[in-house]
């Protein structure tokens, strides 16, 4: 029996970590946008992005929550699983939620076999420096790959002071430089580096020996990443500001409102559906047959 493919074109293979790494090698900018669901995932896939990001961001842009933190385990499960299902060719890398990694290196390593073996994500992607260099490790060893993320860490946002920009003092800058090197000395196979002057990001880049990829951390990194819904501006501008690192693909929202919009002044109208042209044609015994049916219960 032949293969069933969900659409008209044939996914290229599945981007491994040795792929990242030879693109990282050959000095290759890698590619990772966010997706939550099956046509997220489809869009990050016909785009030949390199890294399908399913981040936690998922739970303000996806679910309306007000921040990262409210998401759960089972929530991130299920999204990851739909994003699997829509993109059959990036590199998937999914975020351990907040709480379920910090409490022990037990809770971290079982949460990131879960993610990868129910979620069918292929790494995972947790927040922190060197206090989470020991967790990190210890995933590894259990033979899941782990993305680090340092400098703003949203899941932290509260203990950092809100969502400001990290490393611009001498202290932070160098407990930065040692948050990466701790990430890499742990086994992580690549880190973001989120929110940080883009100098400093590329001192980062140039002290470590893997992949840094940057949101809001300049051009001199080795990858970048954006939020697909930012991106593509698919929230309300009136209810949310971009930040300033993001630029803007297309006004996804706005478009969509109008067509939506027009939608519904045509069925209003009358002039949605056309009979020619979004109608299905009927032989004319068998209108005349059905005719004469309705008729007969219209009598009972």
């Amino acid at each position: 029996m032949s293969p069933t493919y969900r659409s008209s074109y044939v996914a290229a293979p599945r981007k491994t970590l040795t792929d990242l790494r030879s693109q990282y090698e050959a000095k290759a900018p890698i590619s990772v946008v966010t997706a939550w669901d099956f046509l997220t995932g489809q869009i990050v896939e016909k785009s030949q992005a390199d890294v399908a990001l399913v981040g936690d961001s998922l739970a303000m842009v996806a679910l309306g929550y007000p921040d990262t933190n409210e998401i759960e385990l089972e929530e991130m499960l299920y999204h990851i699983r739909a994003v699997n299902r829509g993109n059959a060719s990036s590199f998937i890398v999914a975020d351990m939620p907040f709480g379920t990694y910090e409490t022990s290196t037990k809770q971290a390593v079982e949460t990131a076999i879960k993610i990868v073996k129910h979620g069918k994500a292929q790494a995972v992607k947790l927040e922190g420096g060197q206090e989470m260099a020991d967790t990190i490790k210890s995933i590894v060893t259990a033979g899941v790959p782990v993305m680090g993320h340092i400098g703003l860490t949203p899941q932290k946002h509260h203990t950092l002071g809100g969502y400001k920009l990290q490393g611009n003092s001498v202290e932070g800058a160098r407990k930065l430089i040692d948050d990466a090197l701790a990430l890499q000395e742990a086994g992580a196979f690549s880190m973001i580096l989120e929110c940080i002057p883009s100098k400093l990001a590329e001192v980062v880049t140039q002290t470590v020996k893997i992949p840094t990829v940057g949101i809001g951390a300049g051009p001199h990194v080795s990858g970048q990443v954006l939020v697909l819904a930012d991106m593509l501006q698919m929230n309300d501008p009136e209810k949310y500001k971009l930040a300033k690192f993001v630029k803007s693909y297309m006004s996804f929202f706005e478009n969509a409102t109008e067509a939506v919009s027009q939608y519904r002044a045509d069925v209003s109208e009358g002039v949605f559906p056309n009979a020619d042209e979004h109608g299905y044609k009927i032989k004319k015994d068998i209108l005349k047959a059905a005719r004469a049916y309705a008729e007969t219960k219209k009598e009972e």
